[in-house]
This record gives C-alpha cells, sequence and structure tokens, in this order.
C-alpha cells in the first residue's frame, strides 16, 4: 500500500526530516538530507522489545570480556588496538565502568528472520535522534495523507515509542543512582563543532528540554571550572558525550581529556564515558569463541542468559590470525586463514578498530567496485581474496582484523524520498537495537532501521534512514487508510 502511496508523499517526508535534523553536516557547517524512505520496517512491539532484551545481555557480556582481557595478561589484544589517547583513558578509567546509559548492538536479519549481531557500538551508539525523527515524521506526514484525525496523531507517535525519551530516563536513573535519588537540572550534550551528526545532537537537546531538563550542545573549547562542568558562567549537573576520543588527539583540549579520565565523573555526572576495548571488534570475536570454550565462558563469569543471547544471534567471529579453530559448522580448521582464504563466500573480514566500514571486506565481493576501492585505499592495490587475507594477517592496525561468518539476508524493495519526490530502490537494511547496562531496569528502547544499496551498510557512506513503526501503529493507519 505505501509503496504506491509514497510518490505522492514523498517530498513532504523528506522536507519535513531534513528541517527536523536529518542530516549530516560538513566541517564547514554545510549540510545535506540523510535519505529517508516512504516504506517502513514493521514489526511486532514485543519483538522490538526482545531485541533489545538482547542487546542488553550482548553489552553486558562484552564488558565483562573486555574487563576480564584488561585484567588478565593478554591486555594488550585490546589495548594494542587503540589511539594513544584512546588507550590512556581505557588503562585510567576501566575498572570504575560499571553503568553505561546507552549501547547499540548492530544485527543484520538473515533469510530464515533471525537476527544475527555483527557488531556492538559503545563509544558513540548514536541514531536515538535521527530513529525518532524518521519514525515520528513518516507517522504525521502518512497519517494526515490518510485523512487520520488530527487530535489522535500524538496518541499514535506515543503508541510507537521514542529512543529519544529512552535514553533520557537511561541517563536520569543513573544520575539518580550516582546522586542518591537526586534528578539533574542541566544537561550538556558534548560534542565538536560542526560535528557530523550535530543536527541530531540538537534535536535531542530540544526533546530533553521538553521533558523537563535545561539542556545545551555545548563544545570542547567551551568548557571550563576547577570543581564544576562550566560552559559560559552556566553549571551542568551530567554530561552526555558524542565525541570521538581520536577527535581530541587532532584538536587537543586538556581540560576535556582530564574530565574524560574520571568515572562516573567528580565536576558532573558522566554516564556514557568512552569505552573502545568493549567496541574493538576483538572482544566481540572472544564471545563468539566463548561458546565453544566453556572455561572461557565460566572465567569471566558469563551468565546463562548472557551466553543463551550470544548463542542466539552471534555470529562465528575469531580473531584473524595462524591457529587452529572450531570452525562455524563445529568443523576442526587446523589454520584459520587457509580455511578462510579458500572459501571467500564464507566470510567477512573487518578491522578490529576502525570506523564506518572502511576496512570491512565481503569475500564474495572480490572484484567489485565498493572491494576494489577498499583495497586500493588501503593497501595500494585491488588485491584478490588470498593477496588480502596475507595483508591482513600481517597488518597491525587498529589490533588487526576478525573474520566473521556471513549472515545471508536479502535486499528490499523501499522507496527512497527526496524533496522532489520518491524513488524505488533496492535496500540492504540492518536493525539496531539500543540497551543500557548497569540500571535497575532498563528505559523501553526501541531500534532503528538503515538501508544501503550495499551489503555493508552506513549513514556516513550514503545509506539512509528507514522508519521503524509497531505492527498495532501500522494497523491503525493501514485502517485509516481504508477508511478513505
Amino acid at each position: 500500500m505505501l509503496r504506491f502511496q509514497a510518490p505522492k508523499f514523498g517530498a513532504e517526508l523528506a522536507q519535513t526530516a531534513y528541517k527536523r535534523g536529518l542530516a549530516v553536516t560538513a566541517k564547514d557547517g554545510t549540510t545535506r538530507p540523510i535519505p529517508i524512505t516512504g516504506t517502513a520496517v514493521i514489526l511486532d512491539a514485543a519483538e522490538i522489545r526482545r531485541r533489545s532484551e538482547l542487546a542488553a545481555k550482548l553489552s553486558s557480556a562484552t564488558l565483562k570480556m573486555a574487563d576480564a582481557v584488561l585484567n588478565g595478561g593478554t591486555r594488550d589484544v585490546l589495548l594494542g588496538a587503540l589511539s594513544p589517547l584512546e588507550r590512556s583513558i581505557a588503562e585510567r578509567t576501566w575498572q570504575q565502568v560499571s553503568r553505561l546509559a546507552t549501547t547499540r548492538v548492530d544485527f543484520f536479519v538473515n533469510t530464515a528472520n533471525q537476527p544475527r549481531a555483527l557488531e556492538i557500538n559503545t563509544t558513540i551508539p548514536a541514531m536515538q535522534g535521527y530513529s525518532d525523527i524518521a519514525a515520528r515524521t513518516f507517522l504525521e506526514v502518512v497519517a494526515r495523507h490518510f485523512g487520520y484525525p488530527e487530535k489522535a496523531i500524538h496518541a499514535l507517535l506515543t503508541l510507537n515509542g521514542s529512543n529519544a525519551l529512552a535514553l533520557y530516563r537511561a541517563l536520569l536513573d543513573g544520575y539518580a543512582i550516582e546522586r542518591k535519588g537526586q534528578q539533574p537540572n542541566t544537561i550538556a550534550l558534548l560534542c565538536r563543532r560542526n560535528d557530523s551528526q550535530i543536527t541530531e545532537l540538537r534535536y535531542l537537546a530540544e526533546r530533553f528540554r521538553e521533558f523537563g531538563a535545561d539542556a545545551d550542545v555545548v563544545h570542547p573549547d567551551e568548557v571550563s571550572g576547577d570543581d564544576a562542568f562550566i560552559v559560559n558562567g552556566k553549571k551542568y549537573d551530567l554530561v552526555y558525550r558524542h565525541l570521538f576520543v581520536r577527535r581530541l588527539e587532532e584538536t587537543p583540549s586538556p581540560w576535556v581529556e582530564d574530565f574524560l579520565g574520571t568515572v562516573p565523573g567528580k565536576k558532573a555526572v558522566f554516564l556514557n564515558p568512552p569505552t573502545s576495548q568493549m567496541e574493538v571488534k576483538t572482544t566481540f570475536a572472544l564471545l563468539s569463541q566463548a561458546l565453544a570454550e566453556p572455561e572461557l565462558a565460566e572465567g569471566i563469569g558469563l551468565s546463562a542468559d548472557e551466553l543463551e543471547a550470544i548463542r542466539a544471534c552471534v555470529p562465528w567471529t575469531r580473531r584473524f590470525r595462524h591457529a587452529p579453530t572450531q570452525g562455524p559448522g563445529g568443523e576442526k580448521l587446523d589454520d584459520i586463514v587457509a580455511a578462510v582464504a579458500a572459501e571467500p563466500h564464507r566470510y567477512v573480514l573487518k578491522r578490529a578498530w576502525d570506523y564506518g566500514g572502511k576496512a570491512v571486506f565481503l569475500g564474495r565481493s572480490v572484484g567489485t567496485v565498493p572491494y576494489n576501492e577498499r583495497a586500493q585505499a588501503l593497501y595500494g592495490a585491488p588485491l584478490g581474496w588470498a593477496e588480502l587475507c596475507e595483508r591482513a594477517v600481517t597488518d597491525p592496525t587498529g589490533g588487526g582484523y576478525v573474520v566473521q561468518e556471513v549472515v545471508e539476508t536479502q535486499p528490499e524493495d523501499h522507496f527512497v524520498c527526496t524533496e522532489t519526490g520518491a524513488l524505488p530502490s533496492s535496500f540492504y537494511v540492518d536493525y539496531s537495537a539500543y540497551a543500557s547496562v548497569g540500571l535497575a531496569k532498563q528505559p523501553a528502547w526501541g531500534g532503528v532501521c538503515r538501508g544501503s544499496m550495499g551489503e555493508i551498510v552506513n549513514i556516513m557512506g550514503g545509506g539512509g534512514v528507514i522508519p521503524l513503526i509497531t505492527t498495532e501503529v501500522a494497523h491503525k493507519l493501514l485502517m485509516a487508510w481504508k477508511a478513505i
């Protein structure tokens, strides 16, 4: 139904979403719209909750695994992947990190309709704002197009849920734990100037103000204070960080570097500290390995629920090195590298610590333009698969590589909306589920869906956002359309 209607409201949908902040910001401050689809991903609310519960268990298991590695004799497996400042902060703070207001697990849903976790984001698990902009704008535009009662649209939005509200509640719940039941009056959203996602942060600040806190977007060069987090004379009780540590290496800020090195914060409560050691994909590989090595799982204290979550949705993943292991089907592999080189269609190589999919290689995409461009950029030539495997296994940058079993998925038909209309497209779609660690209870997290014409899905690389709508909300819209 939406495929036939999307061309009629596509331009309005794209224009409104862009105005609200669904955009990427360049270094010079100019913006470009992030594409939005006039078609949605529709899931039962119970399935959305289930995926967030899986993400919560995977997040807590990842924290346990990272802690165990840093507390043992192989800590350089993780720390060696990090930049100097990232490493310094990790070494100063890892023992104090027990609470994370927000994490994000990125899934592909395979051809058997099972979500398979590709990686976990804990450094900047963003897109709570983008996801809300997409869903809110979609629901408002479609509801009005279908003649849905104007006064009932707000109830429709509430029924669909809000990741911005879940983030706000997670921050307040964590603050109450740290400050013995108190609530913050002021919240600073810390990011660099002209951050690529600054429009999302401005949207979040607006929502936080609506929810009851005085919130502002602030920048490292504005912050000072001997005993407090102060910007232009204003004291902030709680800080939400949207700032990669590596950005501070590009533009040093000693005050902020010192602030990030104290968890959960003295000058202000700080509930999403840099946790690069968790996000290094080697940690994820070790979780997968723990399924085949009960002594590893027991040694780090993985619970039965955490192990079941790993078993249910983590694809076979290993450190990419010359070593024997148990393969994806339980078979014995004498050497990981030789096995991967021999069957490119089964595997994907990923640099353990990198951003934006720049060092992700699908074996079955050898010879394609994206594959060749990545190989050329990293190694100076469009390497074949066996050649790439040999280069990757000897490349220590970013902690080397991990190898993961390919998740079989199929592209979906969607209508991509622009300011001039809507066009049919074929998108690979991922599903990211939000969660928290260390709170008394999980807030009502939802998810976000991204789409891309290539199998490596990334917003900054040209992908788009697909509105996530619950089945109940979609049914109400359908009934309104049928009544026209």
